[in-house]
């Protein structure tokens, strides 16, 4: 039962062989030019079409794969940082158990509410793409390669069709020639026979000739037949295919800036909370450091007012603004809080620190005045010595009023 076997195996195997070196002359006739070739313009563009949108296809793939990489990475960097802040966050500081919610939260939080499973943003995020995006590209990819092996079989039909025709058309030619000889014997079995039998010896002859010729011609017909039952399917479905990209990279740009939309709406959030945290935090230290100099001032003032308390006057005495104990300066207009430190670049200029509160005063002559400058003396300082000597002017974008 194994020789038959192997019998089928080695004939198969000589068939193909026979095949490819009868395909490999084929070729070679028609790049010597001394065979014509089966040309379709028409398909070869759409061949060429379609490795242009395999190509395309395989790139977006691979881009978007990266894609994802990068986003896996900045994920990981991103929750990184968000452990640095909640570590480093003092306990004292503004927000302290705020903060270690959104710690928590721009870990834990739901991108979508419709989610049954509790999910992070980034994975989520990183979820979708891998769902919509690159297994769109992936589904979209697999139908090439079946039809790449299609193209190459009908490249290959083809040229057994070539071969066919080629050779019925060699045995037309040469089944004429035959009758001819045989009109005329000249072999010498022929001249040996007797007479009757010269008739049996041709009608052997034509009957030869006939059927390699009608073999001939049934192999034309079934390398035709197989060569344009794959032409006219591919003819069908390449067009088709090439139509199709369009869509395919409509749905997943679409769906790609969806998820790149959603993601950063939230994570704006997230984001914002964490600013009007930190400007809260900002606050809290300015307060303090105001409290602070404000109690320092008060102190000073309390001092003052004791060691002045037996030579003071029956006048009465108007309080500063904020509570401190002690007359206004001549021309005081309104009082400010320096935002931001000045330093100063003349002799007649105040120098200011941020928190610093400064009585504004009116100038003795309106011209001398300059937009956006004020005249003022330090608080503080007047508070003390009751001496505005060490006015100066000052920028007013750099104060506010209180």
């Amino acid at each position: 039962m194994a020789e038959p076997g192997k019998g089928v195996t080695a004939g198969k195997l000589a068939i193909n062989v026979q095949k490819r070196l009868t395909r490999a002359q084929e070729k070679v006739l028609q790049k010597l030019g001394k065979a014509d070739e089966t040309r379709d313009t028409v398909f070869e563009e759409m061949v060429a079409n379609f490795n242009k949108q395999m190509t395309e296809g395989t790139k977006l793939q691979k881009d978007l794969k990266s894609y994802l990489v990068a986003v896996k990475t900045m994920h990981e960097a991103s929750r990184r940082l968000q452990d640095c802040l909640a570590d480093m966050y003092e306990p004292e500081w503004f927000g302290k158990e705020e903060m270690d919610a959104l710690a928590e939260e721009m870990i834990e939080k739901e991108m979508d509410n419709n989610l049954e499973d509790s999910d992070t943003l980034w994975l989520d995020y990183h979820q979708s793409l891998a769902d919509k995006s690159v297994a769109c590209m992936d589904t979209y990819l697999t139908q090439f390669p079946d039809i790449k092996a299609r193209i190459a079989k009908r490249d290959r039909k083809m040229v057994d069709f070539d071969s066919a025709r080629h050779h019925f058309s060699s045995l037309q030619k040469g089944k004429k020639k035959d009758e001819a000889k045989i009109a005329k014997p000249a072999a010498l079995l022929e001249m040996a026979a007797p007479s009757w039998a010269q008739g049996l010896i041709s009608a052997h002859q034509v009957a030869q000739t006939n059927l390699s010729f009608n073999q001939a011609e049934e192999e034309l017909g079934r390398a035709q037949r197989i060569f344009e039952e794959l032409n006219v399917e591919l003819q069908d479905e390449l067009p088709s295919l090439w139509d199709n990209r369009v869509g395919v990279y409509v749905n997943t740009f679409q769906s790609l800036a969806g998820n790149q939309e959603k993601f950063h709406r939230e994570m704006g959030k997230l984001s914002q909370n964490l600013n009007d945290i930190m400007t809260k935090l900002e606050e809290q230290r300015q307060f303090k450091k105001d409290g602070t100099a404000a109690e320092k001032t008060g102190d000073d003032a309390k001092s003052e007012e004791a060691n002045h308390s037996e030579s003071a006057s029956s006048a009465p005495k108007s309080a500063v603004t904020n509570g401190s104990e002690g007359d206004l300066p001549p021309g005081f207009v309104y009082k400010v809080k320096a935002i931001h430190d000045y330093a100063a670049t003349d002799g007649d200029e105040l120098e200011l620190k941020m928190g610093d509160a400064v009585l504004v005063l009116a100038f003795d002559n309106p011209d001398e005045q300059d937009d956006g400058w004020l005249l003022g003396v330090k608080e503080s300082h007047w508070v003390q010595s009751k001496d505005i000597s060490a006015k100066g002017v000052f920028p007013e974008n750099f104060t506010q009023k209180v």
